[in-house]
């Protein structure tokens, strides 16, 4: 009992809290931890504001559940917007499934080889 009180008594003389090498990494952690906290919400909100302004009526989409069609109307105010799937077929859907604006990439030709195989060792014979 006697050596508590004389422990406290040695902290309150040095100024405070002891601060031991746990106690820091402790601390250093979390403020990483906090740091990519917000620095991944940074780039989510970046993300989002880049995908709103794309979402423009003739936009090819897909929603989250891996409808793609050609976006008609967005209503911001029901939060719904209008998808066209075929020609004369339109969907109304929730505004927040839309997942993605599609981008046309141009497909680059692949280099195919015909009659060919291609060996473990990355040698390509013929095939008769």
């Amino acid at each position: 009992m006697h050596t508590l009180i004389q422990s406290a008594n040695d902290n309150a003389q040095t100024g405070g809290i002891p601060f031991d090498p746990l106690t820091i990494g402790m601390l250093l952690i979390l403020a990483v931890l906090i740091f990519f906290m917000f620095r991944n919400s940074k780039k989510r909100k970046a993300q989002q504001q880049e995908l709103q302004t794309k979402m423009v009526p003739g936009a090819d989409v897909m929603t989250n559940f891996g409808l793609f069609g050609t976006l008609v109307a967005v209503d911001e105010d029901t939060n719904e917007a209008l998808i066209e799937v075929a020609p004369g077929t339109t969907l109304r859907v929730h505004r927040q499934t839309l997942a993605r604006v599609v981008e046309n990439e141009s497909t680059p030709e692949e280099s195919s080889v015909d009659d060919a195989e291609t060996g473990g060792d990355g040698t390509t014979t013929e095939r008769p």
